[in-house]
């Protein structure tokens, strides 16, 4: 018996009208509002767990590139990852023990510093204390309060055992970022390829090959270029200092604080030229080489290496690809210092980079990236 074939249609017939795809829903604006307040306070409250794993994947990106050109040496990637990974600790290690002296001696001195500087200060600030007053005691004239009793308060000082209790979970913590960082480095392309090899069709897992190598190889770039500008702004920093005749371990402490707050945009240079400002009274007051101006100027060179390298050196050296919003990049350093303290700060502009990579990548979000640019 012959099966019966479909005649095939005539050649002036009109093409068969598309199958409509149905719109996907949009979700209303109070569960969008919702959802993102849940993330928030999901991020806030598993710090402990999420943080650890944000640091490994940035170290992990730092040393991506080295790994790779380790490759091209025909060194496997386990040893390639545990030598960079050795090396890092040892350069660690070894800038820690000869930062750990002069840090200690800046913390136990720096009451007794801020109480030298107390009576400049305090002469600066004469006339507007003297206001305060007038309006202290205008106001207690003019108000019949009864007596109060004094009552006692016993303050006992437990930073001992709170240090005692926090020592641990802090050594937990950086093992946790060194393994994770290792294994990242190890495994992180077999886990990329299962995680791609779940998605359902060839083309889409093709796209996101392609969509997750090019932000890999970007944000890699960015890491590790921003961590080698702010390394070398540290040393030149560093060496400045120590041509004005600070100590060669004092001169490491402060270019290291300076290549660490140059992480975190417009609150780190901030925060580094007051610092600087502090460091030069302490440091320069009276003795290099004019005393008139010699304590602000270790803060006004910090602020012309500053501006030379944000204006003019990180701009040539990235392009304006990886350009930020600054009122996007303030609020996104407000939001995670806020969440999760200095190391958001330090991890607030790696993610907003790697959000607008991906924004970019996305077809039909190409709009919130230009966004954030």
């Amino acid at each position: 018996m012959s099966t019966p074939t479909t005649p095939p249609p005539p050649e002036d017939a009109p093409p068969p009208v598309p199958t409509p795809v149905a719109p996907r829903p949009r979700a209303s604006t109070a569960l969008v509002v919702l959802t993102t307040l849940v993330v928030l306070a999901t991020l806030w409250a598993a710090q402990g767990v999420i943080l650890p794993v944000l640091l490994a994947m940035f170290f992990a990106l730092v040393g991506n590139p080295v790994l790779r050109g380790l490759r091209r040496l025909w060194i496997p990637r386990f040893v390639g990852a545990l030598l960079v990974l050795t090396a890092g600790l040892t350069a660690t290690g070894m800038l820690g023990t000869q930062l750990y002296g002069p840090a200690s001696e800046w913390v136990q001195q720096a009451p007794k510093q801020l109480r030298a500087l107390a009576p400049r200060l305090k002469q600066m600030t004469q006339p507007v204390q003297q206001a305060n007053r007038a309006a202290e005691t205008f106001a207690r004239a003019t108000e019949d309060r009864p007596q109060r009793r004094v009552q006692l308060v016993r303050i006992q000082d437990d930073s001992s055992w709170r240090t005692l209790v926090a020592t641990p979970r802090m050594l937990a913590s950086v093992l946790a970022v060194v393994l994770l960082t290792f294994f990242f480095m190890v495994y992180g392309e077999n886990l990329q390829r299962n995680a791609i090899a779940l998605l359902p069709d060839r083309q889409r897992r093709k796209l996101t090959v392609d969509i997750l190598q090019s932000i890999e190889r970007e944000i890699s770039r960015y890491v590790l270029t921003i961590s080698i500008i702010n390394t070398l702004l540290g040393a030149l920093f560093a060496g400045i200092l120590l041509w004005m005749g600070l100590p060669l371990q004092d001169a490491l402490l402060w270019g290291t604080v300076v290549a660490l707050l140059n992480f975190a945009p417009y609150v780190g240079p901030l925060i580094g030229v007051l610092l600087m400002l502090l460091m030069g009274f302490v440091s320069y007051e009276g003795s290099w080489p004019t005393p008139a101006w010699a304590p602000v100027i270790p803060a006004a060179i910090y602020l012309a290496l500053h501006t030379l390298e944000g204006q003019f050196v990180t701009p040539i050296v990235l392009g304006r690809r990886m350009a930020l919003s600054p009122l996007m990049l303030v609020l996104a350093l407000l939001l995670f210092g806020w969440m999760w303290g200095i190391v958001g700060l330090l991890l607030a502009v790696p993610l907003l980079v790697c959000v607008k990579l991906v924004l970019r990548r996305v077809e039909g979000f190409e709009g919130w990236a230009r966004l954030l640019a």
